[in-house]
């Protein structure tokens, strides 16, 4: 089943801004960020995992330990555009980590059974 976030005017339109080689209105793009990570905490529950777009957003997802105090031990950090680009299949997760553009650490902070959304 479709998530409705996954369709939404934010990330329709931040996509259509980068594909034209602008930067998207800073509210439109933590709008999709925020749409985005919402869709895989949706299709991935759990608390095991912190993925985090700063400076727009962070969500807890994936099965397993559940992390309560201090830095979490499985940890994904990335720019807002690298986030858009792999959460919506421009951009597989495995390029994206070859490049350096993911930050990530702990064994469960592969998130490339999750990706595209």
């Amino acid at each position: 089943m479709s998530s409705p976030h996954i369709k939404s005017a934010a990330v329709a339109a931040a996509l259509s801004a980068l594909d034209e080689g602008r930067a998207p209105d800073r509210p439109v793009l933590r709008e999709a960020v925020r749409a985005l990570l919402t869709v895989l905490a949706e299709r991935a529950p759990g608390r095991s995992v912190e993925v985090r777009v700063p400076p727009y957003g962070a969500v807890q997802c994936i099965t397993g330990p559940r992390h309560t105090r201090g830095t979490p031990s499985n940890v994904v950090e990335m720019d807002p555009e690298t986030w858009l680009a792999v959460a919506t299949g421009r951009l597989e997760w495995a390029v994206a980590v070859t490049q350096g553009r993911v930050r990530m650490s702990g064994i469960r902070a592969d998130l490339s059974a999750h990706l595209p959304l």
